[in-house]
């Protein structure tokens, strides 16, 4: 059986293939087209988002059984139609949902305590005391919208915080010990922080914009460590700017394609990056040492489930 790897990954994950037989070739910089000119020889794919697998690819993957997505975002792959050409998709979004569940709470704990404003105001000499005031989570409502892996992760984070933590999500009786499960509605108006943990598709495309931000009856700091797609960012610097959205901490930006930011897409960056009440990392919220481990274990115990290998 021979295995396509289009993305770099944990060498683990070629060398634990390998032991099981499967023969392994590596692909980092050919293009779809590309691509799609020799996959017809292999029987899996080990990818993460370099590549978008269509149904133009899929249907000259002709001896392919199953694609393994490190990670856990599949709006880069036609889902319908792999499983109408019964090939396997393999996800392991549990490998990286702690990492994702910290840092949104990193960024949370940032805006609260004006962390990273100060630091850069005492870089120049400034030391700000009163304007620096934060404020604590402790009684806050924190509302989630999307109670997967990463969203009870974070959940999880904050039971410490004696906050009260509500959810929504499409899924009925998801509720727990961490969070209680209400309407959109509900959530709108009693959330004072704001996290979103969806995937992207039809229904979360956009899902913040200028509605979602009017129809909420506090203001709130908005948390998004899911994908940037989910956001009308104009809408949302529309927020910052009246005031209804009080900060946000992003780990992804809108026009974030793939696996890169291209910085020079156009201005979101420009405008977003101005604002003293917004902190921005480059998607990084599930890049740690230990997320990168997981991950490729998670990715390869599966594939071996799926190919009834024992060892």
């Amino acid at each position: 059986m021979k295995i396509l790897h289009l993305d770099s990954n944990h060498s683990m994950i070629k060398k634990r293939l390998s032991e099981l037989g499967l023969k392994n070739d590596i692909d980092l910089t050919s293009n779809k087209a590309e691509i799609e000119n020799i996959i017809d020889v292999y029987h899996g794919l080990i990818i993460r988002s370099r590549i978008k697998i269509d149904k133009d690819l899929i249907d000259k993957a002709v001896n392919l059984k199953f694609i393994a997505r490190v990670g856990s975002g599949t709006e880069n792959i036609d889902c319908k139609y792999l499983m109408k050409k019964n090939i396997k998709l393999i996800t392991s979004g549990e490998g990286n949902s702690n990492a994702v569940g910290e840092h949104t709470l990193g960024l949370l704990l940032d805006l609260s305590k004006k962390i990273t404003k100060s630091h850069i105001e005492m870089q120049n000499n400034l030391r700000k005391r009163e304007e620096n005031r934060g404020f604590e989570i402790q009684g806050k409502t924190i509302g989630i919208i999307g109670y997967g892996k990463t969203g009870k992760s974070f959940a999880r984070k904050l039971s410490g915080f004696n906050c009260n933590v509500i959810f929504n999500d499409l899924k009925k009786d998801l509720g727990d010990e961490y969070a209680k499960q209400v309407t959109i509605s509900e959530l709108k108006e009693k959330s004072e922080v704001i996290s979103i943990h969806t995937d992207l598709n039809k229904l979360s495309h956009h899902l913040i914009n200028k509605k979602f931000i009017n129809d909420c009856k506090k203001p709130f700091y908005f948390l998004n460590t899911s994908r940037g797609e989910c956001v009308n960012t104009k809408d949302l610097i529309f927020g910052l700017k009246n005031g209804k959205i009080s900060g946000a901490g992003l780990d992804v930006l809108e026009n974030e394609t793939k696996s890169f930011f291209d910085l020079n897409e156009d201005d979101i960056f420009d405008r977003i990056k101005k604002f003293e009440n917004v902190i921005l990392t480059p998607h990084i919220a599930g890049w740690s040492f230990e997320s990168k481990v997981k991950l490729a274990e998670i990715t390869v115990d599966k594939i071996k489930k799926f190919l009834g290998r024992k060892n």
